[in-house]
């Protein structure tokens, strides 16, 4: 690992007789070949950019998408491998390499899946349909007559191996999107669970997260930060600071400082006394997190109708009205964000960043230090903790700025705890308010939600006044306005538009660009919120109406795969056979993510105990419906992380601030759910071969809150419609 910083673009191209090649997909990904490209395949239509094939009996794929602990990687490995028929052990990949491999942008919104995956199937197919032809062309007989198996093409009597096709073969054409995929019953690897190529290493405790390395020569940086976000520089004395132990650069541009050290803690040392010892102007004009929804509230607002069918103004029997809040909460990464940079004397800047979008990331980082674009380099490096914009692109760009002051030197930068918790960009407030009508039979006939959020993503996307320290130059990059993107599938609307079909319904949002904190992608954007207020005020209306919460839903859902994955949330959990209990209840929910993806159902079991309002979740059940499967148990397993990262914002997370700055600062101030208080979890999926894949990592971030939610009201008969269920306000609720 010492040697990181030191493989050349060449060195990597490097390998006997490398091929390279890549190819198409339809959006239908298991249907017979499509004549157009997936999307993509379409934007990166250079076959060389997507596998290498090389004369010593192994290949490498290349993806633009990253290894976040989705397991993403593997399965890509595991769709190439079946479409050129061969052992998936002679398979390396490279992810998110900006010098290597193709641009498919960032990694998120549980878009791997239909996005890369079809993109991975149709390449390797007309890799395999390119040298079958090449063989039968050498062995003078019909390319239908041949086949494949672990990469040698044979008719039975002679053959030949992909690795002595190498030469002469040029791939660097584009993609046909014309070469037939391999039928679902030929598949070796699809649809198994493999071992994941990322966690030998993690489990032997090797050192492939950036936060651990530290390659020879190395020096330490740290940002010396202001008190608040809307400080600004007045004087700094660098005597003093200089002459502490370790340091070895002081850097400045405005007020932004940084130091350089020789060891990490020296760095960090340094940095906090400059911080200390400098002064700043502060300003104190942040709405304090009491008076965060008062505020979105009342801010200047654009309002924008989702959805208005029917009519709102028609008789009914009853209102039903609720509000529900969920405040900013924080990604809290274990391992805090971190980057090792290095600008080479070829004048080439390199980076080893866990940003989920390395391609933007080093446009982002040309931009700050006035670099070309080409000359940034940045290789996706595995980080620990994740799934959301983090601080992992501000510390590419700090440590590329501290390293373009140490020419020659690899400088890694790692946040500190405090730094972390403090700067990072949260997931953002919300407000939702729901009223519903209902008639006599208690059927539901105007449905009416109002959305109050500010941005969702500030992601750099090759913009350098989104990062942090962007603010803090001379003259500062002031951030740009933000816009909410549509329905159904973006920011603030995100899954705030029922799928539960109801006669009249309006959805609108009121979209408030100002961001009195910072913020940014945290996983769902919108989604959580929203579907805990449509879910909850689902349950509300059932029990207005006398109705079983799950009869009630499945009174309304038509689209039969939605159906399906409730029916087996409540077979699984035993839903009709459940006996109620003296201060324990249950509760379902069910969410289609972004309305667009993956289908899944949440049941929850939890005790209450009113006496001090703590909520102990039993047990939970799970079905799902991600469309076809590549690896069962992996997705299993994003569904039961969701869940778990899900209860964990749901009964503790909320970032304190007040007029000033921000309070949360470490895990006493923002506790998270710790591994005893994790319950049993039961998944079961449905697998739908030869249809659509449909991302999985974030398909049950929704459902955890209104299942639970549901299920303190069902023990205790008290409403919680305010994130996060600490025990001070379950306790004030059951109190009325």
């Amino acid at each position: 690992m010492n040697d990181i910083l030191n493989i050349s673009r060449r060195g990597l191209l490097q390998g006997a007789g490398a091929l390279t090649l890549a190819f198409a997909i339809p959006s239908d990904i298991l249907a017979e070949a499509a004549k157009k490209l997936p999307r993509n395949l379409e934007r990166n239509a250079n076959l060389a950019s997507w596998i290498r094939v090389h004369a010593d009996g192994k290949i490498t794929l290349l993806i633009g998408k990253v290894e976040l602990g989705q397991g993403t990687v593997t399965a890509a490995a595991q769709i190439a491998a079946d479409e050129l028929q061969i052992d998936i052990n002679r398979l390396d990949v490279i992810s998110g390499d900006t010098f290597e491999g193709p641009n498919e942008r960032t990694t998120a919104g549980s878009g791997s899946a239909p996005g890369c995956f079809p993109a991975v199937h149709q390449a390797a197919a007309e890799v395999r349909h390119i040298l079958v032809h090449m063989a039968a062309q050498k062995l003078s007989v019909e390319a239908g007559s041949l086949t494949v198996l672990d990469g040698v093409i044979s008719d039975g009597a002679q053959s030949l191996s992909y690795w002595e096709l190498v030469d002469g073969l040029n791939l660097n054409v584009e993609p046909t999107g014309e070469a037939e995929l391999i039928s679902i019953d030929r598949h070796k690897y699809i649809g198994q669970s493999v071992p994941r190529f990322d966690l030998p290493a993690k489990i032997t405790g090797q050192p492939i997260f950036v936060q651990e390395m530290h390659p020879e020569g190395v020096v330490y940086g740290a940002i010396a930060r202001p008190p608040t976000y809307k400080s600004s520089l007045v004087s700094a004395d660098f005597g003093p600071i200089e002459a502490m132990e370790g340091v070895l650069k002081i850097v400045r541009n405005g007020s932004l400082l940084g130091v350089v050290a020789k060891r990490q803690e020296q760095a960090w040392a340094a940095a906090l006394e400059l911080s200390k010892t400098a002064h700043w102007n502060v300003q104190s004009d942040l709405p304090g997190h009491d008076g965060i929804f008062e505020w979105l509230e009342n801010a200047d607002s654009e309002e924008k109708e989702l959805v208005n069918e029917g009519s709102q103004d028609v008789a009914v029997s009853r209102v039903v009205e609720s509000t529900f809040y969920r405040p900013y909460q924080m990604h809290g990464s274990i391992g805090p964000s971190a980057a090792i940079a290095k600008l080479g004397t070829d004048g080439i800047m390199t980076v080893h960043t866990h940003s989920q979008a390395t391609f933007a990331a080093a446009d982002t980082i040309a931009e700050f230090l006035g670099m070309e674009k080409g000359k940034v380099h940045c290789i996706h490096t595995q980080g620990s903790g994740c799934y959301g914009h983090n601080m992992a692109d501000d510390a590419a760009v700090d440590a590329a700025w501290l390293a373009s002051n140490m020419s020659g030197t690899p400088v890694k930068l790692q946040y500190s705890r405090e730094e972390e918790h403090k700067w990072e960009p949260y997931g953002t407030a919300m407000m939702m308010k729901a009223r519903a009508g209902i008639d006599d039979n208690g059927d539901v006939v105007t449905w009416n939600m109002e959305i109050w959020s500010t941005p969702h993503s500030t992601r750099p996307s090759g913009q350098a006044r989104r990062v942090l320290s962007a603010r803090y130059i001379d003259p500062p990059l002031e951030m740009d306005k933000r816009k909410d993107g549509g329905p159904p599938n973006y920011a603030a609307a995100r899954n705030g538009i029922p799928l539960y079909k109801f006669e009249n319904t309006r959805v609108s949002t009121h979209f408030v660009p100002e961001m009195p904190i910072r913020v940014s992608a945290f996983r769902g954007l919108g989604a959580y919120a929203n579907a805990f207020a449509i879910e909850s005020f689902i349950d509300e209306i059932a029990a207005e109406s006398n109705a079983d919460p799950l009869e009630f839903r499945l009174r309304y859902l038509t689209e039969q795969r939605a159906v399906d994955v409730l029916k087996k949330t409540a077979e699984i959990f035993g839903w009709d056979n459940w006996e109620p209990k003296k201060n324990i209840g249950r509760g379902i929910a069910f969410a289609k993510y972004k309305n667009l993806h993956a289908y899944c159902a949440v049941a929850v079991e939890a005790q209450v105990t009113p006496r001090n309002g703590k909520v102990r979740v039993l047990r939970i059940a799970s079905a799902a419906d991600c469309g076809h499967l590549v690896a069962p148990d992996n997705v299993a397993n994003q569904i039961e992380g969701g869940i778990i990262q899900s209860l964990s914002a749901t009964l503790k997370e909320e970032v304190k601030f007040d007029n000033t700055s921000i309070l949360s600062t470490d895990w006493a101030s923002y506790p998270i759910l710790t591994f005893s208080e994790v319950p049993p979890i039961e998944v079961e999926l449905i697998n739908r071969p030869g249809l659509p894949y449909l991302g999985t990592a974030e398909a049950s971030q929704e459902q955890v809150a209104p299942a639970l939610a549901a299920a303190i009201y069902d023990a205790t008969g008290a409403r919680m419609r305010r994130l996060p269920f600490t025990p001070d306000r379950v306790k004030k609720a059951i109190k009325g």
